[in-house]
C-alpha cells in the first residue's frame, strides 16, 4: 500500500497579486473573491477564484520575467484536443503573467489515496490506461527530450548536491551516462509530460470528465514513453509498493504489444534514475539558491530510489561511477 513520503515542503507568500481584481473584473468575475490555493517548486502561485454566482475558477500566477506560460496553454490544448482533461484557459494576460483556469477541485490523487487506500490499485490503473492512450498519438511539433537535455538534468547532481556535501566532481561522470543514452533515445517520441505523479492527476467527480485530471505539464518535451511511466511509479512524494509498481508496468506493456518490452524495461530504469538524479540536484539548489529547505526533507527517500536504480544492469557504469566517488556517507542527504 502506497503511503506519503514528506510533507515538509516550503510555504510560499500567498499574497494575490495586486492586478489580479482588473484582471478579473475585464473578464466577468467582478467582485470575485481570491484565496490562495496552492505554489510549486516555481514561480508559479496559485488562487482559487469565487464569484458571486458561486461559480470557482483557478487564477495562476506565473510572473512573465521568470515563467512562460505560453507552453502550458499550447500543451493544454494539444491534451484537450486528444481527448485528455487539462485545465483550459477562460481568459489571460500573458504580459502580466496571469491565466484564469477551469478548475478541477481540491481532490488530488495523493491525498485522495490516503484517505481511501482501498482505491489505489484503480487510480494507478487509470493512470497508466491515460498514458496507453496518449502514447498512440504522436509526439506534437515540440522540442525533443535529446541527448543535450538528459545530460543537463543528470549534471545537476555534481553541480548541486555534491558541493553541498563537501565532494568535488571526480572525471567519468558525463561519460557513464553519455553511454546509457541510445537506451532512451531510439524509437519515435511521444508526447512526455514530465512531472506525472499522484500530486498532478485529479479525481475530478463529475459528468463528462474523461478519466483523471492532468496538471503541470508546461514542460512536456518529444521523449521516450517510459520517462511519464518512471515519474508515476517511482514517486517521490508517496510511495508505491514495488508490487504494484510491477503490475502497473506489466499493465503498461500488455496494452502497448508492439513494444521490445526488455528495451522497456531498460529504458524506464535509465530514465527513473536519471529523474531521481535530477531531481536530488534540483531540491539541493532549491534549498542552497533559493533558501527553501523543506525539500531537504526528501533527500533520503531520493536516495533509496537512485541506489535502488544504480543496481539495475542497465546502470552498471553510472553506477561504477558513483561506488568510486559518493561514498556511503555522502549518500544521506543535505543538511538543512
Amino acid at each position: 500500500m502506497g503511503r506519503p513520503v514528506a510533507s515538509l515542503l516550503p510555504k510560499p507568500v500567498m499574497t494575490p497579486p495586486a492586478a489580479a481584481p482588473a484582471f478579473l473584473a475585464a473578464h466577468g468575475w467582478e467582485g470575485a473573491t481570491i484565496a490562495p490555493l496552492a505554489g510549486d517548486a516555481s514561480f508559479r502561485r496559485y488562487f482559487r477564484v469565487h464569484a458571486a454566482t458561486g461559480n470557482t475558477a483557478v487564477l495562476m500566477d506565473a510572473p512573465p520575467d521568470k515563467e512562460d506560460s505560453r507552453p502550458f496553454l499550447a500543451i493544454g490544448k494539444t491534451l484537450d484536443a486528444f481527448g485528455f482533461s487539462a485545465p483550459q484557459p477562460i481568459a489571460a494576460d500573458l504580459e502580466q503573467g496571469l491565466i484564469l483556469l477551469e478548475d478541477f477541485g481540491d481532490r488530488r490523487v495523493g491525498a485522495v489515496l490516503a484517505r481511501e487506500p482501498e482505491r489505489e490499485a484503480q487510480v494507478y490503473a487509470t493512470a497508466i490506461d491515460i498514458l496507453v492512450a496518449l502514447h498512440a498519438h504522436p509526439a506534437p511539433g515540440i522540442a525533443r527530450y535529446d541527448t543535450a537535455e538528459l545530460r543537463r538534468e543528470a549534471r545537476l547532481l555534481p553541480e548541486w548536491y555534491l558541493p553541498a556535501v563537501g565532494i568535488a566532481e571526480a572525471p567519468g561522470y558525463d561519460a557513464a551516462w553519455d553511454s546509457l543514452w541510445p537506451h532512451v533515445t531510439a524509437g519515435p517520441p511521444v508526447l512526455t509530460l514530465r512531472d506525472y505523479h499522484a500530486d498532478n492527476l485529479m479525481i475530478i467527480d463529475r459528468p463528462g470528465v474523461r478519466g483523471l485530471g492532468l496538471l503541470d505539464f508546461q514542460d512536456a518535451l518529444a521523449g521516450h514513453p517510459a520517462y511519464d511511466l518512471a515519474s508515476l511509479l517511482q514517486d517521490i512524494r508517496r510511495e508505491v509498493a514495488p508490487d504494484l509498481e510491477a503490475a502497473m508496468l506489466d499493465r503498461y506493456l500488455a496494452r502497448r504489444s508492439q513494444v521490445d518490452a526488455a528495451a522497456f524495461r531498460t529504458a524506464y530504469d535509465i530514465l527513473a534514475t536519471q529523474r531521481n538524479v535530477k531531481i536530488l540536484g534540483i531540491f539541493t539548489r532549491l534549498h542552497v539558491r533559493d533558501g527553501k529547505p523543506g525539500y531537504l526533507a526528501y533527500h533520503p527517500r531520493l536516495w533509496q530510489l537512485i541506489e535502488r536504480g544504480l543496481a539495475r544492469p542497465a546502470l552498471a557504469p553510472v553506477a561504477a561511477w558513483f561506488a568510486a566517488h559518493v561514498p556511503a556517507a555522502a549518500r544521506l542527504g543535505v543538511r538543512a
